[in-house]
């Protein structure tokens, strides 16, 4: 069962060496990432399952130590998804909507989202003894379908917790990358209510097709959470909400 979840979002700026002179403009992004994460341990579970947005070769699970590069940010910084668990641990579920392949090998590299994520663990300092899987999530999954993944995955430990990563709208302002859409600031807000309150419900009801012309990234991952944390006593708590490039971030703690 799901016992503590933390929502984080996943640009590559987060890294200080790609953000170059800009990083201290995301230094309370940062902070909030890793108290985010911090909480994550300190709820102690079993296994964490990190969950992102992929394109296609990067959607399916990945296992511990999977290796991911920003290399094509022009930087050279490697990272991995914590290190290999002494057990061999590995799997995931099949996002790309087939249900659950056991079977099924790990894709070679992190998607971005999940290279973001493993950078993230790394300076949180998440002891490697935790075992940790990164899932790869298409836009274009169902919300249906996004709702039973979670659910299975909330099924694959005692002590399950989840590391989800994902941006809101990119059409917060005129600079942003999808320009100025006046449907993004609303969207936003009922995320970050439903956030801060762990309405499972309200993500569940995110519209897909609104979330797609708002470029809202995470709206997959945050379903997939919804899913996961159906029945779970568990409470919110927003860190983060801003949107200073004109995308909507969030960071949010649930724990019981």
């Amino acid at each position: 069962m799901l016992i503590a979840a933390a929502v984080c979002p996943c640009p590559p700026l987060l890294v200080p060496e790609i953000a170059a002179g800009a990083a201290p403009e995301l230094d309370g992004l940062r902070a909030a990432c890793a108290e985010a994460v911090r909480a994550l341990a300190a709820a102690r579970p079993e296994r964490l399952i990190v969950v992102g947005p992929a394109e296609r070769a990067g959607r399916g699970p990945h296992a511990q130590g999977a290796a991911g590069s920003f290399r094509g940010f022009g930087v050279e910084v490697e990272v991995r998804l914590a290190a290999p668990a002494a057990d061999g641990a590995s799997g995931g579920d099949d996002a790309a909507g087939q249900g659950p392949s056991p079977s099924l090998p790990p894709s070679p590299s992190l998607p971005l989202s999940l290279a973001v994520a493993a950078w993230l663990l790394e300076h949180a300092g998440w002891d490697p003894a935790v075992p940790v899987e990164g899932l790869g999530v298409g836009e274009p999954l169902a919300a249906e379908r996004c709702i039973e993944v979670g659910r299975e995955l909330a099924g694959r430990a005692e002590r399950m917790a989840l590391l989800v990563m994902g941006d809101g709208t990119a059409c917060r302002t005129l600079k942003a990358p999808g320009y100025l859409d006046e449907r993004a600031a609303p969207f936003d807000v009922e995320v970050a209510r439903a956030l801060a309150a762990a309405d499972t419900g309200a993500l569940a009801a995110l519209d897909e097709e609104l979330a797609y012309e708002l470029k809202a990234a995470g709206r997959a991952p945050l379903q997939v959470l919804a899913g996961a944390a159906e029945g779970a006593p568990l409470k919110g708590e927003l860190r983060y909400d801003e949107a200073p490039y004109g995308v909507g971030y969030f960071v949010a703690s649930w724990s019981s």
